[in-house]
């Protein structure tokens, strides 16, 4: 096999939260001054894992500040050149996204790009294709891989038939505190009754963990600890309509196409989120369109007949109770009993009386938008396999080159002025495209 690790990396000029419902918002954006960069800290640790061929970085930064950033993670990267990085900014997103307008120009929003989590999943797809690479494994920027098979067991069993004679060609791991737990820790607030997923979750781990199979059937993708088999990521793709969640959502997208998720319960990384993160109503506000949006869309793939029905029986414990009418009465009272307990009234107030409308709204005019740009996508990814002319364009500027070793300057000969001109000139180490 030929894997690539792709890592999305989210920057900006502070941790500011975005504003309420703005597309393009994250869970945690890194501040560009930052001391010690997430990103940092997970190339280090890749530097310890065997077999790591390429790292591709996706820079998702707003227009204003972009050029900072791609600055910062250039320098970054070049730190670790052991891990033949390559740096995927709007340059180099740009021959991506051209080539998918010509094949797809029918298709509306954006769906391989580096704005919007799902859309920003494909790009790494696309890139991958280009390059020729069979398997992409993700991982987020504020994860560190704790051990040296890491890659190893991202790979193992992908490919293989299981004793059903199904094959394995998505893989999930699982994210481990400082601890080394893999469980969520359950809230006991009165205003998260209806909306805390903790209990749920904790099910369905316990299950994958306790099994007496290392790979299992899953009905959970855990985005920044997966593996995605070329057999696969060629035929479906993320969703880029959908504001967060997509590492789920996608396991319906493969579920629809008769493709499944399998749990690797040997294989994880260790998840350390950083402090600065997108407020709480506005992650709310998300996430409000996202069980919306899945519970429209998923009634549209059930009304597919070329596609496998999905039945709730086959989601629980979860997400089932989150892709069902019923999650409308969630997102009610959640918002209710938020906007009484305070903080943040206000934005609670707004999701009341329009944010929820507005969300059920998108959600159904655009349930079926995916399945469109679904129809195209082998299209796209066959279109870009191993394209030479954009490969050669990616690779000349998104290279970056090692930094130049410091060498120790040579002491003024014995009663020489230290200040004065030697005559010499400083010399430039040359750098490969978006080295800055």
């Amino acid at each position: 096999m030929n894997p690539v690790v792709v890592i999305p990396s989210y920057w900006d000029r502070s941790a500011r939260p975005g504003a309420l419902g703005e597309r393009g918002v994250y869970d945690y954006t890194t501040p560009i001054d930052k001391p010690l960069p997430e990103l940092e800290v997970c190339l280090s640790s890749l530097e310890r894992v065997s077999g790591v061929l390429r790292v591709v970085v996706l820079v998702v930064a707003p227009a204003g500040c972009e050029e900072a950033a791609r600055a910062r993670v250039n320098a970054i990267c070049r730190a670790h050149a052991d891990l033949n990085p390559l740096v995927v900014g709007s340059q180099e997103a740009a021959h991506v996204e051209r080539a998918v307008g010509r094949v797809a120009h029918h298709v509306t929003g954006e769906t391989v790009a580096l704005r919007g989590y799902g859309a920003i999943r494909n790009m790494g797809l696309a890139v991958a294709a280009v390059l020729g690479h069979d398997v992409v494994v993700f991982l987020d920027d504020d994860e560190v891989a704790t051990e040296g098979d890491f890659l190893t067991k991202a790979v193992w069993g992908l490919g293989s038939l299981t004793r059903q004679n199904l094959q394995v060609l998505v893989k999930s791991g699982f994210f481990v505190d400082e601890l080394g737990s893999p469980y969520a820790e359950p809230s006991g607030e009165w205003s998260e009754k209806y909306w805390s997923k903790a209990a749920d979750f904790n099910r369905v781990m316990e299950r994958a963990q306790t099994s007496s199979s290392r790979i299992t059937r899953s009905n959970h993708l855990c985005g920044g600890c997966c593996a995605l088999h070329a057999a696969v990521f060629s035929k479906v793709p993320f969703d880029p309509y959908i504001t967060r969640g997509e590492d789920l959502d996608y396991v319906l997208d493969l579920r629809a196409n008769g493709m499944d998720v399998w749990f690797d319960n040997e294989w994880y990384v260790q998840a350390n989120p950083p402090e600065e993160m997108a407020g709480a109503p506005s992650v709310f506000m998300q996430d409000v369109h996202r069980w919306l949006y899945e519970y429209r869309k998923l009634d549209a793939m059930n009304a597919r007949r070329d596609l496998r029905t999905i039945t709730p029986e086959s989601l629980m414990p979860y997400p089932a109770p989150w892709l069902f009418p019923g999650v409308r009465r969630r997102v009610f009272r959640t918002a209710l009993r938020r906007f009484i307990t305070g903080p943040d009234r206000i934005a609670y107030l707004r999701i009341l009386t329009r944010g929820r409308y507005d969300a059920d709204r998108f959600a159904r005019s655009a349930s079926s938008r995916y399945l469109s740009f679904a129809m195209v996508w082998p299209t796209i990814v066959s279109a870009l396999w191993g394209d030479r002319v954009i490969s050669s364009a990616i690779l000349r500027t998104g290279q970056v080159a090692p930094s130049a070793p410091v060498v120790p300057a040579a002491a003024p000969p014995e009663g020489a002025d230290p200040l004065a001109d030697t005559g010499a000139f400083p010399v430039q180490t040359p750098t490969q495209g978006g080295g800055r």
